[in-house]
């Protein structure tokens, strides 16, 4: 193995914190990667990583060697970009569902058309991602930011609104105010964070008021939920571009609209210790432009 690649394998061992994720990462053998950081290690006099059965970490020496490797193969690969007129190869990304088949999925033959070198690997969840540990170069979330050591963009916002089905609405009665709420229920969206369901929310005069209601039906994806409530489950609350055919389809009933819950950011995510590669950029800058008719800034 060059220099070069041994320089990309020791800094991909260490955002993965695994030998055996980043050879499969860079598609060679796990014993081909022990042997060349060996090699490394002995040709700077130095060792470089702890190794466990559990974990692989940079010694003190290895976190200093790390940051300035990064650099160099940033740095390298913004010359071949420059030099090339293109970027190339793997981008790991993780998009919320919705968003990814909705919005992103739809446009990303624009953005393949554009960088005919780059592949794309497009993880679709909405949990909490270890960027690092699990190779993802990017997330796009939905949802206010929160401290995870991760640099944070903020592309804009979706209009929620609350709804419920027609059937729900005539076992219950349609609630007209916040005020209206008392014996109602709510489909309970738990939190990934805090394990517990997430009130609703209404703007009321110029205030944000939070409801919790009774949930007989926790979930914790967006796809459940809305099926839960297009089945009667309860009141749900979700960005206005889920429910656009189910509320021209009559399967649900917007309620409240003077009363509206805030509207929810739209963020993209990157590691805050990882330098911003040629091929991460485009695709934050893309998926920003894709995204700018959904969102209000």
């Amino acid at each position: 193995m060059d220099r070069l690649a041994t320089l990309a394998l020791f800094v991909r061992i260490v955002e993965r914190g695994s030998f055996s994720g980043a050879a499969g990462d860079l598609g060679i053998s796990r014993p081909a990667a022990t042997a060349a950081i060996q090699e490394l290690e002995q040709r700077l006099g130095v060792r470089l990583l702890h190794r466990t059965t559990r974990q692989v970490r940079p010694t003190g020496e290895g976190e200093s060697y790390y940051h300035r490797c990064a650099a160099i193969l940033a740095e390298l690969e913004d010359a071949d970009r420059i030099a090339a007129g293109a970027v190339s190869g793997l981008i790991r990304v993780d998009v919320a569902g919705l968003i990814a088949r909705t919005m992103l999925l739809p446009a990303l033959p624009d953005f393949l058309r554009r960088h005919p070198s780059l592949n794309v690997h497009l993880g679709e969840g909405e949990r909490f991602v270890d960027l690092v540990r699990e190779g993802v170069d990017c997330v796009v979330r939905a949802g206010k930011l929160v401290d995870s050591g991760m640099i944070g963009r903020t592309l804009g916002a979706v209009e929620e609104i609350t709804c419920a089905s027609p059937a729900y609405l005539a076992a219950h009665g349609t609630p007209t105010s916040p005020d209206d709420l008392d014996g109602h229920q709510m489909i309970g969206f738990v939190s990934s964070r805090t394990g517990q369901p997430l009130p609703l929310e209404f703007t009321v005069a110029g205030k944000i008021v939070e409801v919790g209601l009774p949930a007989r039906v926790l979930v914790n994806g967006s796809d459940t939920s809305a099926a839960a409530a297009k089945l009667g489950f309860g009141i749900v609350q979700a960005p206005r571009y889920r429910f656009a055919d189910d509320l021209a389809s009559g399967a649900l009933i917007e309620l409240m609209t003077d009363y509206p819950p805030t509207p929810t950011p739209i963020s993209i995510l990157f590691p805050n210790n990882r330098h911003l590669s040629a091929r991460v950029r485009a695709f934050v800058d893309w998926t920003a432009e894709t995204l700018a008719p959904y969102l209000s800034q």
